[in-house]
């Protein structure tokens, strides 16, 4: 049985990311704008009130699913990437998603269970239409639903991101696997294998994936996927020299 959810805990070992440079990690959003403009609206506060940074967003993936408002989601993160530097990792919703929209009939089962529906009507398909197609006749109308400009954008999504001490992926890396072997499906889909491996990795691991009721902080990793759809509350990572902190919208489903 998947562990979505487990007991947080401390310290994290310590890291930093090169001078001048102020990072925002925003966790899994599935489909929450509500969630997504709220958080970006703290996030542009928080850095206000700081000295001058260079600026960059990094998304760890799960832009979609689950949540109302995946297509809408995607177009803000659109305009996002087109207003300053930003960077986006590709979670295993989004993998889902285009191998559907690539015909991936399997792929389209496993997609409608883990909160595809959601996305799929968030691009304008009504439900009792949705309710009447079988999967044959769904794999056939979604490529008409989804723009083809977001198809583009999802397929841009990075694998992994290195920076400093730090890692960037979806959800977690092979214990023991150098950085450059890591294979793309599990750095979207591990879990325990990662999750509960006590030593060290070649960098400090900043993932989501995995819901925590508050951030986890692991001697070797970070988990911040706070289960924004469900609990209302997303979260990013902030970082900064050595220093790290979150801004967190509040807690409201």
């Amino acid at each position: 049985m998947l562990k979505l959810f487990r007991k947080a805990a401390k310290p994290t070992a310590p890291g930093r990311i090169p001078p001048g440079q102020r990072v925002y990690v925003i966790g899994d959003i599935h489909g929450r704008l509500d969630l997504l403009d709220t958080l970006l609206e703290l996030i542009e506060a928080d850095d206000a009130a700081r000295p001058s940074a260079e600026l960059q967003l990094i998304f760890l993936g799960d832009l979609i699913d689950r949540g109302p408002q995946s297509a809408a989601v995607v177009e803000r993160a659109m305009q996002l990437a087109t207003q300053g530097p930003c960077r986006f990792l590709m979670g295993n919703h989004e993998e889902l998603l285009l191998r559907s929209l690539d015909g991936d009939e399997r792929a389209l089962r496993l997609f409608a269970r883990v909160g595809g529906r959601e996305t799929i009507l968030s691009y304008g398909m009504d439900e009792a239409t949705y309710n009447a197609l079988d999967f044959g006749e769904l794999l056939d109308a979604l490529p008409g639903l989804v723009p083809p400009a977001h198809r583009t954008f999802l397929e841009s999504f990075e694998d992994m991101i290195e920076l400093g001490d730090y890692v960037f992926v979806h959800a977690g890396i092979r214990p023991g696997v150098a950085l450059p072997e890591q294979r793309v499906a599990e750095l979207r889909w591990i879990r325990d294998e990662f999750l509960d491996h006590p030593g060290p990795h070649p960098r400090i691991v900043v993932h989501g994936h995995t819901i925590t009721p508050q951030v986890e902080w692991r001697p070797h990793r970070i988990g911040i996927d706070t289960g924004a759809y469900a609990s209302g509350e997303l979260t990013a990572l902030a970082l900064e020299n050595d220093e790290r902190w979150t801004v967190a919208t509040p807690q409201q489903a």
